[in-house]
C-alpha cells in the first residue's frame, strides 16, 4: 500500500524564496481555475474538466499579467488543478462542501511534486528549480528500498517547513488476537474502555490557555501589517502548534496500543459537528479531538488487519443495563453512577456504556444484527426506517 512519511526540514534562503514563490503561484492558479469553473457553471450550466483548465493554464502563462507563472515548476501548478477537480467530484457526490478560494492571509501553504519534478539520489531529495537538496531531519527511516512517487512540501502558520514523502510499501499485519474492546469517548476521561480502564484526558488546550491568552493579547496590541504584528502572530501560531502536536502524539500512542492489543474495536458514531453547537462544551469537545481519534483508528485497523465496528449514534448505550439489558427511560448527563431497577446492579455510567457498545459491536460482527433503536417519526407517528441496514459501519474489512 501507499504510505506517506512526514519530516521537518530547514530550507536555505534560496529554497525558501523559491518555495514561497511556488506557493503563491499554486494559490493563484487554483483561484483562477475555481473562478473559471464557477463562471462556466452559472452562465452556461457547463462543467469544466481538468483538460480544459490545463489548457487555460497554458494560455495564462502566455499573458503579460501572469507570465511569472513560468518562473516556477509547472508540476505543482498541474497538481493543484487535479486537486481542484477532485474537490468538485467530492462536491457533486455530496461528500464535501463547495470548494473555497485560497486566501493569501492563511499562512499554511503547500505544493505537490510528482516524480518528474524531483530527484531522489543517495537518500537526498532535490526539488525542481533548486540546486541543493533539502536539509531534512530524518526522524525515522524510510522503508528499505522505497522510492518516492510524490513529494508534498508545506509550511504551517508557525513558519515550520515539512516534506511529506509518499512511497509504496508493505505493512506487516499484527498477529491475530482474541481480545476485543468497546470504547466510550468522553471529556472527563478521554476514553473509557469496556475493560474498566480509563484513559486520562490530557486537556492540552487548557494547559496552554494562559500562554495562549498572553500571546493573543500581545498580538491585539500590534499595528496590523507591521513587522511586530507578524512576530506576534507567529508566537500565537507556535502555541497552537504546540497544542496540536501534543494532542496528535497522545492520540497516536493510544490508538496504536488499542489496535495492537485488540482484534475488534467498537466505537460510537458521534455527531461531533452537532455537539460543537453546545457553547458550554464546544471548547472541551474540540480539545478531545474525537474525529481525529476515529480517523486514526480507521486507517490503522485497515493497515494491520483489525476490525473496526462503528455502532449507530442513537444506540442507548448509557441507559441500558449491561447485566440484564433493561432500558432506563431517561438519564441526566450529570448522573455518573446509577442502579438498575431490574436486577439491582450498580453501574458507572461510562464503563456501562463501553460494555454495551462492545456487546452491540460483537453482535454486528457475528451476525450483522442491527443496533439502531426504533424511534417515532415527528411527522407521521410511525417508526422511523433505518437509514443504515445494519445500524453500523464496518471499517478495515475487505468487502467480498
Amino acid at each position: 500500500m501507499k504510505r506517506s512519511y512526514k519530516y521537518r526540514f530547514y530550507p536555505t534562503e534560496q529554497q525558501r524564496q523559491e518555495l514561497s514563490r511556488t506557493f503563491g503561484c499554486v494559490r493563484k492558479v487554483y483561484n483562477l481555475a475555481l473562478d473559471a469553473k464557477t463562471h462556466a457553471w452559472f452562465t452556461q450550466q457547463r462543467r469544466l474538466n481538468y483538460g480544459e483548465t490545463s489548457a487555460m493554464l497554458t494560455m495564462w502563462k502566455q499573458t503579460d499579467q501572469l507570465a511569472y507563472l513560468n518562473e516556477v515548476s509547472s508540476v505543482p501548478l498541474q497538481q493543484t488543478l487535479r486537486h481542484l477537480q477532485g474537490a468538485f467530484v467530492s462536491f457533486f457526490d455530496r461528500r464535501s462542501d463547495y470548494p473555497r478560494f485560497k486566501s493569501r492571509k492563511r499562512s499554511k501553504a503547500s505544493a505537490e511534486y510528482t516524480k518528474s519534478a524531483f530527484r531522489w539520489r543517495d537518500g537526498q531529495l532535490t526539488l525542481a528549480k533548486m540546486r541543493e537538496p533539502l536539509n531534512i531531519v530524518w526522524s525515522r527511516p524510510l522503508p528499505e528500498g522505497a522510492e518516492p512517487s510524490t513529494v508534498t512540501v508545506s509550511r504551517d502558520a508557525a513558519d515550520r517547513w515539512f516534506v511529506s514523502i509518499l512511497v509504496e510499501t508493505r505493512v506487516e499485519q499484527h498477529a491475530p488476537s482474541q481480545d476485543t474492546v468497546g470504547i466510550d469517548a468522553g471529556i472527563t476521561s478521554l476514553l473509557t474502555l469496556s475493560t474498566g480502564e480509563k484513559v486520562t484526558n490530557p486537556r492540552h488546550e487548557r494547559r496552554e490557555r494562559s500562554r495562549l491568552v498572553r500571546a493573543q493579547r500581545e498580538l491585539a496590541r500590534k499595528q496590523n501589517g507591521s513587522a511586530n504584528c507578524e512576530k506576534a502572530r507567529r508566537k500565537v501560531a507556535h502555541v497552537y502548534a504546540r497544542i496540536t502536536d501534543r494532542r496528535r502524539d497522545h492520540l497516536h500512542k493510544v490508538t496504536t496500543r488499542l489496535v495492537r492489543d485488540n482484534q475488534v474495536v467498537v466505537i460510537e458514531d458521534l455527531n461531533v459537528r452537532g455537539m460543537l453547537r453546545n457553547s458550554a462544551l464546544a471548547r472541551a469537545i474540540s480539545d478531545a479531538a474525537w474525529a481525529e481519534f476515529r480517523s486514526m483508528l480507521e486507517y490503522k485497523c485497515a493497515w494491520y488487519g483489525r476490525e473496526l465496528v462503528v455502532i449507530d449514534r442513537w444506540f442507548p448505550s448509557s441507559r441500558t443495563c449491561s447485566e440484564c439489558g433493561r432500558l432506563t427511560e431517561s438519564m441526566a448527563l450529570a448522573v455518573r453512577e446509577w442502579m438498575c431497577a431490574g436486577c439491582g446492579a450498580t453501574h458507572h455510567r461510562d464503563i456501562n456504556a463501553a460494555k454495551n457498545i462492545l456487546a452491540a459491536g460483537l453482535a454486528v460482527s457475528a451476525c450483522g444484527a442491527g443496533v439502531r433503536p426504533q424511534r417515532e417519526s415527528s411527522g407521521m407517528g410511525q417508526p422511523a426506517v433505518n437509514q443504515e441496514p445494519s445500524g453500523v459501519s464496518r471499517m478495515g474489512i475487505p468487502q467480498q
